[in-house]
C-alpha cells in the first residue's frame, strides 16, 4: 500500500508539473533551439534522424505495450513487488524466478536475462528463499483483481486468456491456484532450485505450470520491447553528443554514477497563494501531530511523546532548499559554504518531481533533516549521545 500511494504520488505530482504552461514552455524552448541549431549545423544535422528514430519506436513501444506489460514487465523490489501486471503476487514471482533460472543457467553467462547472470546470483538467491511471510487471501485478491484486468484487457476469447483461465472465473483460478501451489515453502523452493527443468515439470506445481505457460509470449514481448528501447538508446545517445556539442559545459552532463555536486540556497516558497517557510522546528512537529489527534499518519511514536518535555523545540527539524535533486539522491549529505555538515537530503517537494526534465527554482525544493535535529533527537530521545559525540567530534581512539 505504501508502493502504490508513493507511486500515485510521485505520478500525480510529475503529471502536475508538465501541465504547468511556464515548464512546459521552457522545455519546448528548449528542445526547439537544440533542434534549430543542429539544423544549422552541417557537421550535426544528420543527429535530426535520432528524433525520426525515436518517434517510431515510440510507436512500436506502443502496439508492443499490452502484452509487454500484462505479461512480462515486474515492478521493482523498492515499490514492493507486484509481478507482471495480468499476474500480480509473490508466489507467482517464485514460480518465474525458478522456472527461469533454470533456462537462463544452460545458457553462457553473457547471453542471459540480466537478473539470472552469475553477477547477480546472490540478488536472485535472497529474492528466491525469502522467508517473508506470504497471506493467502492477500494473494487470492491480488491475483483475482489482476486476472480481471487481464481478461477484461484482452477479451474473453482470447487463446491465451481462456488457457490462463483454464476455464474458470479469476476468483475461482485464483483460488485454484493458491491451493494447489507448494511455493509457500522455502524448503521446496530451495530443493527444485538445484534440480532440472524435468523436476519442475514432474512437481505437477499449478503455478510453476502457469509460469511456463506464458513465458514464450512474455519473452517474445520482452525481446520486442528491449529491441525498439534499444533504438531509442542509440538515438538518446547521438542527441546528447550534439547537445553537449552546443551547450558545452553549460548543460549537464550524462549521468554515470559518479559523485555529483549540486548547489542551491535554503528558500521557502509560495503554495496555493501560502509562503511556505524554510524551516520546520520541533515545536511544528508536535503542533502538527495535535492538530490530527495524534492518528496515522500523524501519530507520534511513545517515545516522543513520553520526552517532549527533553527536547529543545525551538531546533530547526528540516528545510528546502532549491538545490536540483531527483529519484535516488535520498541520503546525501548537504554542506553549507563552510563545508560543515548541515543535513541530510530524504525527500522532495511535490514540485520537485519536474526536475526529471528540466530544472526550475520556482516551486521545487529538496528536503533535507537538520544536522542539529539529528543530534538532538539522538540525546534526548534515543539515548545515543555517544554515538552524536562521534558524529561531532569523531572518533576518541
Amino acid at each position: 500500500m505504501f508502493g502504490d500511494r508513493n507511486n500515485r504520488k510521485r505520478y500525480d505530482g510529475y503529471v502536475a508539473a508538465l501541465f504547468d504552461p511556464a515548464i512546459w514552455s521552457a522545455i519546448e524552448a528548449r528542445e526547439k533551439k537544440l533542434r534549430d541549431t543542429i539544423s544549422r549545423d552541417p557537421k550535426l544535422k544528420a543527429t535530426l534522424g535520432a528524433y525520426d528514430r525515436i518517434r517510431k519506436a515510440q510507436a512500436e513501444l506502443a502496439k508492443i505495450a499490452p502484452r509487454y506489460d500484462y505479461l512480462e514487465q515486474e515492478r521493482p523490489i523498492s515499490v514492493g513487488y507486484r509481478g507482471p501486471r495480468a499476474l500480480y503476487g509473490t508466489l507467482f514471482k517464485y514460480a518465474r524466478l525458478l522456472m527461469r533460472a533454470l533456462d537462463e543457467r544452460a545458457k553462457p553467462n553473457g547471453e542471459r536475462i540480466a537478473e539470472f547472470r552469475d553477477s547477480a546470483k546472490e540478488s536472485l538467491e535472497l529474492s528466491l528463499f525469502s522467508t517473508e511471510p506470504v497471506y493467502d487471501d492477500y494473494e487470492i485478491l491480488r491475483l483475482t483483481d489482476s486476472l480481471t484486468d487481464f481478461a477484461e484487457k484482452f477479451g474473453g476469447s482470447d487463446p491465451l486468456v481462456k488457457q490462463v483461465l483454464g476455464g474458470k472465473s479469476p476468483r475461482a483460478r485464483a483460488v485454484e491456484l493458491m491451493s494447489g501451489t507448494k511455493l509457500k515453502d522455502v524448503e521446496f523452493r530451495k530443493n527444485l532450485y538445484g534440480k532440472s527443468a524435468a523436476a519442475l515439470r514432474a512437481a505437477n506445481d499449478p503455478m510453476l505450470d502457469l509460469a511456463r505457460m506464458i513465458d514464450g509470449p512474455a519473452r517474445e514481448a520482452r525481446k520486442a520491447h528491449e529491441a525498439q528501447e534499444e533504438i531509442k538508446r542509440q538515438a538518446y545517445a547521438e542527441i546528447a553528443k550534439a547537445r553537449f556539442a552546443v551547450e558545452g559545459t553549460s548543460t549537464y552532463p550524462d549521468a554515470t554514477f559518479t559523485l555529483r555536486l549540486s548547489y542551491g540556497k535554503v528558500v521557502g516558497y509560495e503554495e496555493d497563494g501560502k509562503e511556505i517557510p524554510p524551516f520546520t522546528d520541533f515545536a511544528g512537529f508536535y503542533r502538527r501531530a495535535a492538530e490530527h489527534d495524534n492518528k496515522p499518519p500523524f501519530d507520534l511514536p511513545q517515545r516522543w511523546v513520553d520526552r517532549k518535555s527533553q527536547l529543545n523545540l525551538t531546533t530547526k527539524f528540516n528545510f528546502v532548499s532549491d538545490a536540483d535533486i531527483i529519484g535516488g539522491n535520498s541520503g546525501s549529505p548537504v554542506v553549507n559554504k563552510a563545508n560543515e555538515f548541515v543535513g541530510i537530503i530524504f525527500d522532495g517537494n511535490i514540485q520537485s518531481l519536474v526536475l526529471d526534465c528540466i530544472f526550475s527554482d520556482k516551486q521545487a525544493r529538496a528536503v533535507s533533516v537538520g544536522s542539529a535535529a539529528i543530534t538532538e533527537a539522538l540525546r534526548k530521545i534515543y539515548d545515543a549521545g555517544a554515538l552524536a559525540d562521534e558524529l561531532e567530534k569523531g572518533r576518541g581512539d
